[in-house]
């Protein structure tokens, strides 16, 4: 069985360091692998369209480096089956989506640990990726890999929050990452990620986190964002993302051309009408 960086990181108390993914191109994976900057490489497959022979792609590329693991966020359901496939295409770890309640956690925990006495999980034998097809399936290596697998979940939404030391108590649990977006709609503030309240409560989630031994994970956008979670004692990140990147590098270096050739940009209108969100038309610059 391969070994998983990122436990390994979390076993040893050291740092870590991941970027987002939406894009499922194992080529992407490849050049995070080639940077040689990374721990791993999170799929945010809440968020992006893939397959599961994606997944196994995915999963290959991730292979092609020894220093690197994968993790792949999942959305709130169905939970314990795209958990088992993650897995087993060779993403050796998950973030859940959404947990509010302490069976959530449960469920959580249980779709990724073996059914057998000592892990008291639901995650059966399969011939797939991670075991060689044929090799290691339910095989005791098996089992201690997916007791390796770091569990982490997202806390984020108000209910979670209420109720984060019930959460946080459920053995099993390695890692935890706030969403001030959900969080900030679930309380009624949508869009104030900044608002006092929200603030409030990422520092709480990280703050009872660590007294109770889990690992807080920050995500930012550039290095520079780091500092405030440093002083609060957060030594795990996930920074950036494709599509923020790709994005970022289409308005700057398309208005940097544009303003030498004494154009002006097209003007996109994004507005909110009665048949949903959508842009509303583009004018071209002259």
């Amino acid at each position: 069985m391969r070994t998983n960086r990122l436990r390994e990181l979390l076993r040893a108390d050291q740092p870590s360091l991941g970027t987002h993914l939406h894009i499922s191109w194992p080529s992407v994976v490849e050049l995070v692998g080639h940077s040689g900057m990374f721990d791993y490489v999170e799929f945010v497959a809440e968020y992006a369209p893939y397959d599961l022979y994606a997944l196994e792609n995915l999963g290959r590329a991730v292979d092609l480096f020894p220093h690197m693991s994968a993790m792949m966020k999942i959305e709130q359901q169905p939970r314990t089956y795209l958990a088992v496939r993650a897995i087993g295409s060779g993403i050796q770890n998950v973030l859940f989506a959404d947990p509010r309640t302490v069976a959530d956690v449960e469920e959580c925990v249980r779709a990724v640990r073996a059914e057998s006495p000592a892990t008291g999980g639901i995650h059966g034998v399969g011939m797939r990726r991670d075991v060689g097809f044929v090799l290691e399936g339910g095989s005791p290596s098996f089992v201690q890999a997916l007791d390796d697998a770091v569990i982490a979940l997202m806390i984020e939404k108000a209910s979670a929050v209420e109720n984060l030391d019930a959460l946080l108590s459920v053995k099993g649990v390695d890692m935890v990452q706030f969403g001030p977006a959900d969080y900030s709609m679930s309380i009624g503030i949508p869009g104030q990620f900044k608002h006092p309240k929200v603030k409030e409560a990422e520092r709480y989630v990280i703050e009872t986190a660590q007294k109770k031994g889990i690992a807080p994970r920050a995500e930012i956008s550039a290095p520079d964002e780091a500092k405030q979670y440093l002083d609060m004692g957060v030594k795990h990140f996930c920074i950036g993302s494709d599509v923020s990147i790709l994005f970022n590098w289409f308005k700057q270096s398309g208005k940097g051309m544009l303003d030498l050739l004494g154009r002006k940009p097209s003007e996109v209108t994004w507005r909110s009408t009665a048949a949903g969100t959508g842009y509303a038309g583009v004018r071209q610059g002259q």
